[in-house]
């Protein structure tokens, strides 16, 4: 069976791996299914792109990623019954392999989109990644005491004679964990400095799935304090919202090393940012003008519908604040070349002179357009 096949193994497996729980422990709702599918749709991203690229080991870290998730979900619903055999063994290995799947994840990052690393030393800094985190698991596979997993179950396998040491070592994991983050995130940034062309426009792309995904997430912390996201249909609203948000990261990669022109990703982006921004400023806004306004009259309809009425009228405004800000960071040429373009219009009111007309007509193009050469033919009158 070739490699091409094989992939499509993964998310048949992490499907059938999801539905096995459901059937064994039923009672999941409709935000853990779709959180739960996110990981099908990482698996099947994967075997997608292994069958256009079966040497692009980032279609198979998502495959491990998509399974991985759905096993481990599997097995902590196995081992919340002290009661099943091997349940002390299956806590042991879940609390060991805690952080595996992130640091598959940050692997995918470091070697997205090309399947390379940028360099030799973002290389052996993959390499340390690895290292460290199976150190790390060691460590919790060995550490006496309560499991992380399930806190009722003693490690069966802890050596009390080293507690300390396992201790002091199990506490300083969170640095690893720390540089499982930021390590694979700098690389990113390296990467997208550096890429020119075809491997640029792919970064772009998954540039575009984080953007989305901190817009989201930072608009359901203001949403968060209205609405009860934690039972009943803010729940079930908030799950579904967080596994579009985690599917859309493969899903992005997926475009990019597929068919990366599919759209135009800068205006994307654009909006992407846009729109996030403005979301988490009129959701701040609103809150907290619902609750001065509810201090000042009370808790009633007038704080609610004062509120609404203000950032409605602030939305546009607001929009076009954001929009400079973001073309002022993100896109200067073109933040430059509309000032410029502004100014001239501002001037050509007051200028009567041709020829001094004509040399400013000239610079203004060159400072926009930038191109070659500058040439202006103008007509004389019969």
């Amino acid at each position: 069976m070739s490699s091409r096949r094989v992939a499509w193994v993964a998310p048949a497996l992490a499907l059938a791996f999801i539905v096995a729980r459901s059937l064994a422990y039923p009672g999941s709702d409709l935000a853990e299914w779709c959180f739960d599918l996110a990981f099908v749709v990482y698996a099947a991203v994967g075997a997608l792109i292994a069958t256009r690229h079966p040497r692009n080991p980032v279609a198979w870290l998502f495959c491990v990623i998509g399974v991985g998730f759905a096993g481990g979900e599997l097995l902590s619903k196995y081992q919340a019954d002290p009661s099943a055999a091997g349940a002390s063994a299956f806590a042991v290995f879940n609390t060991a392999t805690a952080t595996s799947l992130l640091i598959i994840l940050g692997l995918a990052v470091m070697l997205f989109p090309t399947g390379h690393y940028v360099s030799r030393r973002w290389r052996r800094a993959g390499i340390a990644l690895i290292v460290a985190n199976v150190a790390w698991s060691v460590v919790l596979a060995l550490e006496p005491g309560p499991l992380s997993a399930d806190p009722k179950i003693v490690n069966p396998i802890g050596i009390d004679a080293a507690a300390g040491a396992l201790h002091a070592l199990a506490d300083a994991g969170g640095a690893v964990f720390a540089a499982t983050v930021l390590v694979p995130a700098a690389s990113a940034v390296v990467r997208f400095h550096a890429a020119r062309g075809l491997e640029r426009q792919q970064l772009k792309w998954m540039a575009l799935a984080l953007a989305v995904a901190v817009a989201v997430l930072g608009a359901l912390l203001p949403v968060g304090r209205v609405v009860n996201l934690g039972t009943g249909a803010g729940q079930v609203a908030a799950g579904v919202v967080l596994g579009l948000v985690i599917a859309s990261l493969p899903v992005a990669a997926a475009i990019a090393i597929l068919r990366y022109r599919l759209y135009d990703v800068d205006v994307a982006i654009n909006r992407a940012l846009v729109y996030g921004g403005l979301t988490a400023t009129l959701g701040g806004t609103y809150l907290a003008l619902v609750v001065l306004i509810g201090l000042a009259v009370g808790r009633s309809g007038f704080a609610v519908a004062a509120s609404t009425l203000a950032v409605a009228a602030l939305f546009g405004p607001a929009r076009a604040r954001i929009q400079g800000g973001v073309d002022r960071r993100f896109y200067r040429r073109r933040y430059d070349a509309a000032r410029t373009l502004a100014g001239f219009g501002a001037r050509l009111r007051d200028q009567v002179e041709l020829d001094a007309l004509s040399d400013e007509l000239r610079h203004v193009i060159q400072e926009t357009v930038q191109p070659a050469h500058v040439s202006l033919w103008l007509r004389r009158p019969q």
